[in-house]
């Protein structure tokens, strides 16, 4: 009987299983050994990480003592640190962040939703996709921040226009991406699901998405990162709050300390949901992506 393997089994590389071999009681075996070199590397990689940015602070920390830059220009890190536990505590920060996040994350949720079923869509109709491929490339080729003035007059100076710049700025990379995976799929498991007769929402659960899912995880990944970028930028032109705001706010005050501020805050915040993503691949996704074919009797 033909087995038909589950999502997780898609995305590993359907294999026979292999037997592992185990060590001694008194030697810990294979795996301890491999265990203990990934955490050596894991070390490694952080020390690799944090050499640049703690040496670049080290030699700005040294400069601002000799007084070698413009105070105004460039403050002390011990300058900015100061503004920043002000913001902390005093809590306009998290507010900041917060309404950032918020705005960030509805655009994102309402772009992804629309572009991953739409490179579906597309994938299973392909004269639909000619219909829409000039309009759809003509759009991708237009700055979302270009569009800007045009939104405002739209849609006004509130949240929507702010939403709007960050679904378009998100909608492609994601998808582009879910539309090449669907199209990529090994034409073996398309044989295999059509012999087996599979209805649709079987095709797709057990087919379609698991063979995409590598580069529809890549595309939200990107998708995050334009949007991320986006809003900040809707945020420069438009917003009475929001980190964008906190930063055009000091700029017209003269105070360069909270600009840095609120450009590391970005910084910090764009490596931690990076981060995130990471993780998730790590863990819907294996550490290899060959994707191979087996049918097993």
């Amino acid at each position: 009987m033909i087995k038909i393997p589950r999502a997780r089994e898609f995305a590993a590389g359907y294999q026979t299983p292999r037997r592992v071999k185990k060590g001694g009681a008194g030697e810990g075996g294979p795996d301890a050994a491999k265990t203990a070199d990934r955490a050596r590397f894991k070390a490694a990689d952080i020390l690799l990480y944090a050499a640049l940015p703690a040496g670049i602070i080290v030699l700005w920390w040294i400069l601002s003592a000799l007084k070698l830059v413009n105070p105004y220009l460039i403050p002390a890190p011990g300058k900015i640190f100061s503004a920043a536990a002000r913001l902390l505590a005093g809590g306009e920060l998290a507010g900041h962040i917060r309404i950032s996040l918020l705005r960030v994350w509805s655009g994102y949720l309402i772009s992804a939703g629309a572009a991953l079923p739409l490179a579906l869509i597309f994938h299973e109709s392909p004269p639909l996709r000619k219909i829409f491929h000039g309009i759809f490339e003509t759009v991708r080729a237009v700055p979302p921040l270009a569009l800007i003035p045009l939104l405002i007059l739209w849609f006004g100076i509130g949240e929507a226009s702010k939403l709007a710049v960050i679904v378009l700025a998100t909608f492609f990379p994601v998808f582009l991406n879910a539309e090449s995976g669907f199209d990529s799929m090994d034409s073996r498991w398309l044989e295999l699901s059509r012999s087996l007769e599979l209805s649709f929402p079987r095709h797709l659960r057990s087919v379609l998405i698991p063979a995409a899912l590598p580069q529809i995880i890549t595309g939200m990944r990107l998708g995050f990162g334009y949007s991320w970028r986006a809003l900040l930028g809707a945020e420069l032109f438009a917003s009475a709050s929001g980190l964008g705001y906190l930063i055009t706010d000091a700029q017209a005050m003269a105070r360069t300390d909270r600009v840095f501020v609120g450009i590391f805050t970005i910084g910090l915040l764009g490596v931690i949901f990076d981060a995130l993503f990471r993780f998730l691949a790590a863990r819907l996704l294996p550490a290899s992506e060959n994707f191979s074919w087996a049918a097993h009797e």
